[in-house]
């Protein structure tokens, strides 16, 4: 039996053309789970443009999903229940498979996009275009440096070279700009019903998304001195509007895999526990009043009948058979067995308004936006308008226009982007300055971790281009200034 999800093999990782028409073979032949039978096209030797979007919007989100699980342990949000676990205290782990479903993803989205090319589908590329960027981004905020130019059979190379971590940020805002202009473009090729998974065949959506992600990626260098508010607030008025605009997925083989990592808790997996640094963002330790988000979020502990968290680094200090800390719940409108996994929101994007329109000094556009984000990530968890007015009437957030400053838009936004993998982004960004953010237990860097070790199959497979003596604390490109 071949399983192609664990193969290290670069041939696979980078489309060598000689080979992969040997790998479709096999794949055909065995019961490898390279990829899922039911959503992915490329089992076929001609799979049509359609099923390749299916795949490709599926993948997207189930990335988004991946790398936020890789990540939520370094944002706090979940804890390991076990002491002195790598993930909580900043040791290098071998993040292989996480690195190999990124490069099966963009393999894929590199015959999508050529193939809508062939086609003269040129919604259908923009979309593969704007998936490239958004996958991409995973890849270079994760690791920093990484193959793309040479990737995907560009080049006969089973080592391709590594790009810049500016070269691939370049690389994304191009990819966006090249995918909104295709689909601003007349397409005669079109959609089949149910083919695109996120916005349903709805191109003017598709703007909106590739303008939400072109203003967070701007937005991305704020610290650099080619940091310009106005484009991300120019991105921003061509983006979201509404709830209603949410790049969504809710189609899965089974059930929403944050619900599957509370179940696989319930039956006592031990996974999906949340972090003390969170709950006590939201149940009233930090900021003296609970945050009502906290009920739509997770449950309640049995002993106490409180919200109780883990702290990071120290594992959980009650039963691992009582509920007496708190979990992932499939309760929640968040992470419930039918909700949506959801790669970009309105909220967030009110956030990211707040925050480009204080930095150029627009106070009246800054405050209002950052109004209207709590406002929209509240009636997305399904509670009402007197609960949204009496949280923005609490003294911490009702602070004015004239004192509104960066540390009151990330607090707000830490909660909006729980289990999202802009989150690790935006601390970094903000030098995780959140109120009493501390270091995990016996952390094994003096400062917080900044990126990933590149996976062991790379140093392996391509040694010569992996960058070497990559430290854990040292900042991305885009987190300088």
């Amino acid at each position: 039996m071949l399983d192609f999800k664990n193969r290290k093999m670069t041939l696979f990782k980078y489309k060598n053309t000689l080979f992969i028409a040997l790998a479709i073979s096999l794949t055909q032949i065995s019961c490898g789970d390279y990829f899922e039978v039911t959503d992915n096209p490329s089992l076929v030797s001609n799979p049509s443009i359609n099923g390749m979007l299916t795949t490709a919007t599926h993948k997207a989100a189930m990335n988004s999903y991946n790398i936020a699980y890789a990540i939520s342990n370094y944002c706090q949000y979940t804890a390991s229940s076990t002491p002195g676990s790598a993930t909580d205290n900043y040791e290098p782990t071998n993040t292989s498979s996480t690195w190999d479903v990124l490069y099966y993803s963009l393999s894929d989205l590199e015959d999508f996009i050529t193939k809508s090319d062939q086609s003269s589908a040129l919604h259908h590329k923009g979309i593969g275009q704007i998936l490239m960027a958004y996958q991409l981004g995973l890849v270079a905020d994760i690791w920093g440096a990484a193959p793309y130019t040479e990737a995907f059979g560009r080049v006969n190379t089973l080592q391709p070279k590594y790009d810049s971590e500016e070269d691939l940020y370049n690389s994304q805002l191009t990819l966006i700009n090249e995918g909104l202009t295709n689909l601003a473009q007349t397409s005669t090729v079109v959609f089949a019903q149910n083919s695109d998974l996120i916005h349903q065949n709805n191109i003017a959506r598709w703007v909106k998304t590739g303008n939400a992600l072109k203003a967070r990626l701007l937005n991305k260098i704020s610290k650099k001195s080619s940091y310009n508010a106005a484009n991300v607030l120019a991105a921003i008025d061509l983006s979201y509007q509404s709830n209603d605009d949410n790049a969504n997925m809710n189609v899965f083989n089974g059930i929403n895999p944050w619900a599957n990592v509370a179940r696989n808790n319930e039956n006592l997996l031990l996974d999906g526990w949340l972090s003390e640094n969170f709950i006590n963002h939201l149940n009233g330790a930090k900021f003296g009043t609970e945050d009502p988000r906290i009920a739509k979020i997770t449950e309640k502990t049995i002993e106490g009948n409180t919200y109780k968290g883990t702290r990071n680094g120290q594992g959980n200090i009650g039963s691992n058979t009582a509920k007496d800390e708190c979990y992932i719940s499939r309760k929640s409108p968040l992470t419930g067995d039918a909700v949506n996994l959801t790669i970009v929101s309105f909220a967030e994007i009110k956030m990211i308004e707040a925050e480009a329109a204080l930095r150029s000094n627009n106070r009246d556009r800054a405050y209002q936006a950052y109004q209207k984000g709590v406002e929209a990530h509240f009636l997305l968890l399904g509670l009402t308008q007197t609960e949204v007015t009496n949280y923005l009437n609490r003294p911490y957030v009702n602070v004015g226009k004239e004192n509104l400053t960066l540390k009151d838009i990330f607090r707000e936004k830490y909660v909006i982007t729980y289990l999202n993998p802009e989150a690790w982004n935006d601390l970094r960004r903000n030098d995780y300055d959140i109120k009493e953010f501390n270091l995990p237990l016996n952390a094994k860097l003096s400062t917080f971790i900044r990126r990933l070790d590149y996976p062991n199959s790379e140093r392996t497979e391509n040694g010569a281009n992996v960058p070497t003596a990559v430290s854990l604390d040292s900042k991305l490109w885009w987190d300088k200034p």
